[in-house]
């Protein structure tokens, strides 16, 4: 079942894509999407968590700017596009509006009020950033590009949470993901991992950059790590 869901806020609304799993009631997870919108990519990670048994979500946090964008990376025009929207995007509202769809998800009546976030890329440092100012129970962060100018939040970090960096990412340079390594490996629930000889955005499904072996060991992290926070034991 796919029907959207209405998330409100005291400065307005917006829609988020639903997938949920078979069985009911399940922890929930709440998917945060790239700079090309709630594309068929993010809808398809969506899927493949609800399909692990998750009541999963992917809100449009471009409502205000370019509400229902939905781009890829496959043509430079979309490409040039995707630019203005990731320089226009207001950071801190964004991380309200995701702790107004973690609440949200939460309170869904077929979720069991645990609640993890997924991001990548933009939505990966909106994960990471969410992790530090909001509290889920479970965060994930593929490639959270500039990530390493927010590491000043590192020590809010209470929620467990995993960072996936590719070692070649043309986006996050070697030293920044030193820095960010270095600000992350005191904290005892986060962990960090690197991809060796891979580019940024190896997990996007139709990206450029995919590539399958890199993204099958992500997401196998991730599964085991997002199991072990939000199912029951």
């Amino acid at each position: 079942m796919h029907d959207p869901l209405q998330i409100t806020t005291p400065g307005g609304s917006f829609t988020a894509y639903v997938a949920r799993p078979q069985k009911l009631p399940a922890p929930a997870i709440v998917v945060i999407h790239e700079v090309f919108g709630v594309n068929a990519d993010m809808r398809q990670s969506c899927d493949e968590l609800a399909a692990q048994g998750y009541l999963t979500i992917c809100p449009d946090l471009f409502w205000r700017i370019a509400p229902g964008v939905e781009l890829t990376d496959r043509t430079e025009a979309e490409r040039a596009r995707a630019l203005p929207l990731y320089n226009a995007f207001d950071l801190d509202a964004g991380v309200n509006d995701i702790a107004a769809a973690l609440q949200a998800a939460r309170a869904m009546p077929d979720a069991t009020g645990k609640v993890g976030v997924v991001g990548y890329c933009l939505g990966g440092l909106l994960a990471f950033l969410t992790a530090a100012r909001v509290g889920p129970d479970a965060a994930v962060a593929y490639y959270p590009g500039n990530a390493d100018k927010y590491l000043r939040e590192a020590d809010q970090i209470a929620s467990p949470l995993i960072v996936h960096l590719a070692e070649k990412d043309e986006y996050i340079p070697a030293d920044a993901q030193r820095e960010i390594s270095a600000a992350l490996k005191e904290r005892p629930q986060v962990q960090v991992y690197s991809y060796p000889d891979r580019g940024h955005a190896f997990a996007r499904h139709r990206g450029i950059a995919y590539d399958a072996e890199a993204a099958a060991l992500a997401n196998g992290r991730t599964t085991a790590f997002l199991a072990l926070h939000l199912q029951p034991r």
